[in-house]
């Protein structure tokens, strides 16, 4: 089997799980947080600083190196890890994401998705069967099934049609997998809002019988009222023996919300993404750099942690390299911001075996936010 999850112990008090994911690749305390490498590379670090900032689990996106370099390439390379010399566990998406953030250049149909590509406009079409022999090639420990992601707010109709499509996809990308032993699949739950479809598409995934389960079409434009209304939903529909992961969620508040309601893995863009703006992730809540207000203060830009950027530099610096718009600002706030999540999710942990995780997400969404 490709992959093994224990649940080793849940929180007294809320559905926060501690478990360890097994894979060929290296064994992982959840819940976990994975930094993006979207194009083979956590951006702006280079892998010795993607092993000081995570927990060795990190992420590929199949749609980009498919398109650049071509996962042909990246298989004679080894695969992503021999590709761009990383030596820990790798999960990949489907492509199925950019079925919706491409909504404007594609076109669906029962055999998959015709696109046009978003630089140059060429045709492109992906099938559920290509999108596993991609990820076959790319060589992730994880890999995830096809499907389409609505806009969370289409109609129950469109919905249900989408759903009972990607179910399909799941059936035909398992029967065309060429690596069970060695790379686990996932099945993507979907439904939108809709709890009835939710419950459907859980139970129809568990029939196909995935190793684990991801949720998916949510962080999609939903508030973050209907987000966790449906984690909570799904919180008891899920296997208890096998990982969930909830695609796309990064901000803290969402993470220990997500914790709450069982889910063990998270993955999301946004540290970096924000890093590049000039805005940090701290134990004081957000900070963004750039304002004229810490032009001249000489503290450390989170107090409370220990990462090599907050123990060397002021945030006085900092700020300085975003206005003089030197390339190591973007580095040193990408690094601290996952730093914080790797952080986050070891206290997290604690906070779990502990029994005290429900005043522990209280205290952090109260401090962050107030």
């Amino acid at each position: 089997m490709a992959i093994k999850f224990e649940l080793i112990h849940q929180d007294k008090t809320t559905g926060a799980r501690y478990g360890i994911l097994h894979t060929p690749h290296g064994s992982f305390e959840t819940p976990i947080f994975m930094p993006v490498g979207t194009q083979a590379s956590v951006k702006t670090l280079d892998v010795d600083e993607i092993k000081e900032v995570s927990q060795g689990l990190i992420l590929g996106n199949t749609y980009h190196l498919w398109l650049q370099p071509g996962d042909e390439i990246v298989k004679d390379h080894g695969g992503i890890r021999g590709f761009m010399n990383w030596d820990g566990a790798l999960l990949t998406d489907s492509g199925g994401f950019q079925v919706f953030s491409l909504s404007k250049i594609r076109k669906i149909t029962e055999d998959g998705v015709t696109f046009r590509h978003h630089l140059n406009g060429s045709i492109l079409h992906l099938t559920p069967e290509d999108s596993i022999k991609i990820q076959n090639n790319l060589g992730a420990d994880i890999i995830m099934s096809f499907d389409e992601c609505p806009p969370f707010h289409s109609s129950y109709d469109y919905h249900k049609e989408s759903l009972e499509r990607t179910l399909r996809w799941a059936k035909r990308g398992k029967e065309v997998h060429q690596f069970p032993d060695t790379q686990a699949l996932f099945g993507i739950v979907q439904g939108g809002p809709y709890k009835d479809l939710r419950e459907h598409s859980i139970n129809e995934l568990m029939k196909i019988d995935f190793p684990g389960y991801s949720i998916g079409g949510l962080s999609v434009g939903e508030t973050k009222a209907e987000m966790y209304e449906i984690l909570e939903f799904l919180k008891d529909k899920m296997p208890k023996d096998k990982p969930r992961y909830l695609m796309g969620v990064g901000s803290p508040d969402d993470i220990v919300m997500g914790v709450a309601n069982g889910i063990d893995m998270f993955d999301c863009v946004l540290p970096t993404r924000i890093a590049r703006h000039g805005s940090a992730m701290t134990s004081l809540g957000k900070i963004v750099i750039k304002n004229k207000t810490y032009e001249s203060d000489m503290s450390p830009l989170d107090p409370n942690c220990d990462c090599k950027v907050c123990k060397n530099y002021s945030r006085s610096y900092l700020r300085h390299l975003f206005k003089a718009k030197e390339i190591l600002g973007l580095r040193l706030i990408s690094y601290h911001n996952l730093y914080y999540l790797k952080t986050l999710m070891k206290d997290i942990r604690e906070a779990i075996k502990e029994d005290r995780f429900a005043e522990f997400k209280d205290k952090l969404i109260k401090e962050y936010f107030d």
